[in-house]
């Protein structure tokens, strides 16, 4: 394999532009932001959004917007693994990629798998999570098409280490940490304009933890403290409904409030001082960092793919995992010293804008894309 180049690739003048089939959930998680961000008007590029069909998100409405914004965007059927090979199979022969991006668990396998039957030159795989439901039977799939595979790409340090970790091929694993479209949240309003609130911006999942958010409401309440805790995710309505019986049997169901899907994120971002990611792990928490860029103060949990984020005290805060006594005195400590967290605040903003900017992000894939093994 060749090595990362330094400087930024730029396609020759007269060639056609450099096809990029990029292939990810349509449930529009993180990976399918990221995916998203990589398409669109690029120099040199022409690219191909395709969505596998989520049985819990109708993605008519959204696909709607993205063409709307000039995204060429197909979807594929996910009732089985074969109809989703087939169907992919089926575009990549008719729209010819020189390269098919499969973006996340368990679509890098069946991306990669379509790739390889229509004769796309050139297959990336990118991990979006460092701890994903690999069987014995999907791990020994996922090491066959790493030899077939150009480059294996992690969202974060400890993505890329746990890849390793699982066998795949060190040489052919590197990173390229996630970036956020920055133009998007600047609607930040002034620090003493901001609600005295907390908004934690994620989908309702086993791998988030809403619960030890909302036990840190319940100790906050006994102390006399109900800052308004927003819970701004989709996901899967189980988990919701858990997550709403446990803050009635703690009494803070008017303080926690669950939105669902939030159309105007950085309006919500922009006027709360406290963005929290409570989680059991992270590839790389991308709505900390849409939250920090926002001009809130972010607290996070001492894990994998936050700790890249955040450095405890300087530009955010973070908490042991599952403590809600730990986290309930951070935020009350945060909402009492408002210098403080204003302070912190500012400085994680500085920090979001100099590392995960989604142009940095576009072009390193960018640089990806056009080198050769």
């Amino acid at each position: 394999m060749t090595a990362l180049s330094s400087a930024p690739h730029t396609p020759q003048e007269g060639t056609r532009p450099l096809r990029v089939l990029h292939f990810v959930s349509g449930g529009f998680s993180g990976a399918t932001q990221v995916a998203i961000d990589l398409c669109g008007e690029q120099p040199g590029q022409e690219t191909l959004l395709v969505l596998r069909r989520r049985a819990s998100v109708d993605p008519a409405p959204r696909v709607q917007q993205l063409r709307a914004q000039g995204l060429k965007v197909e979807v594929v059927p996910r009732w089985s693994h074969t109809a989703t090979i087939w169907a992919l199979k089926r575009i990549c022969r008719e729209w010819q990629p020189d390269v098919l991006v499969a973006h996340g668990f368990s679509e890098h396998l069946w991306g990669r798998y379509a790739g390889l039957a229509a004769g796309v030159p050139r297959l990336i795989h990118v991990e979006h999570n460092v701890r994903e439901r690999y069987g014995f039977w999907r791990l020994r799939k996922s090491l066959w098409l790493a030899q077939r595979t150009e480059r294996i790409i992690g969202v974060s340090h400890a993505v890329r280490d746990a890849l390793v970790r699982l066998g795949h091929p060190p040489e052919r694993c590197t990173v390229v940490l996630n970036g956020i479209d920055l133009s998007r949240w600047t609607r930040g309003r002034p620090w003493n304009e901001r609600e005295d609130a907390i908004v934690m911006p994620a989908r309702f999942a086993g791998q988030k933890d809403h619960f030890t958010l909302i036990r840190a409401a319940a100790l906050l309440a006994q102390q006399g403290l109900r800052p308004t805790v927003y819970l701004a995710g989709e996901g899967k309505s189980s988990w919701r409904k858990r997550a709403e019986t446990l803050a009635r049997q703690l009494g803070v169901e008017q303080q926690v409030r669950f939105m669902g899907h939030v159309s105007d994120m950085p309006e919500l971002l922009g006027r709360v001082k406290l963005c929290v990611l409570s989680t059991h792990y992270e590839g790389l928490g991308l709505g900390l960092i849409e939250g920090m860029a926002s001009g809130c103060c972010g607290v996070g949990t001492n894990v994998e793919g936050v700790q890249e984020i955040l450095t405890h005290g300087e530009n955010g805060f973070l908490v042991p995992h599952e403590d809600a006594q730990a986290l309930a005195k951070t935020l009350a400590d945060l909402l009492g010293d408002p210098a403080t967290a204003s302070r912190v605040a500012a400085v994680g903003q500085a920090h979001v804008h100099a590392v995960f900017d989604r142009r940095r992000m576009r072009q390193q894939y960018l640089d990806i894309f056009l080198q050769r093994s």
